[in-house]
């Protein structure tokens, strides 16, 4: 199957697309979604992994796992305290960068 050729404005949108990826992946996942579910109805005091894992029916290594995911996907940061880390989410930068991703979808493939 032969390549097409993208217009200058459509590469930039799949570039964008594509840097995203990281970001689009970790809340493609149920528990994910889940989790910032739970941490946005704490914004104030956070949840530890210990008290998401009481919340969901998934082991705390599961937990850990996902929110590992989401700190490296930039939607969730700690802070210590004591021996146990507290989780807050943190969705401004990454969901404006998504709203980037849309709005070119929406407006720079459309251009030409």
């Amino acid at each position: 199957m032969p390549t097409v050729q993208l217009t200058p404005n459509q590469s930039v949108a799949l570039d964008n697309f594509t840097n995203e990826f990281e970001v689009i992946n970790a809340l493609a996942d149920r528990n994910r979604q889940r989790i910032i579910v739970l941490l946005c109805e704490n914004l104030k005091d956070g949840l530890t992994v210990t008290e998401i894992t009481d919340r969901m029916s998934i082991t705390q290594p599961a937990v850990s796992h996902h929110l590992k995911i989401l700190r490296e996907a930039g939607l969730v940061n700690f802070k210590k305290n004591g021996l146990q880390s507290v989780y807050f989410v943190s969705l401004d930068e990454p969901l404006s960068r998504l709203e980037t991703v849309i709005h070119d979808l929406r407006t720079k493939i459309t251009e030409e």
